[in-house]
């Protein structure tokens, strides 16, 4: 897997996942499990390498700000 996007907010996670979801892209959601000790730590969305240039397609509608234009 590989990293598609790093961000402290959940809802954002959430968001670019359901996206992911809706056109047939499995991401896994990697560090939530850091928040149980009181700290807000980033949050690493991750998805298979052969997914990768759809999902960013998909994450720059969502967030262009966590992450840089394709290069055609």
């Amino acid at each position: 897997m590989i990293e598609l996007l790093r961000s402290e907010n959940p809802v954002l996670i959430s968001a670019v996942m359901a996206a992911l979801a809706e056109d047939g892209i499995d991401a896994v959601e990697f560090d939530g499990i850091a928040d149980i000790f009181g700290a807000s730590f980033p949050r690493r969305l991750m998805v298979l390498e052969e997914d990768l240039t759809r999902a960013r397609r998909i994450a720059l509608d969502i967030c262009p700000e966590f992450l840089e234009p394709l290069k055609d």
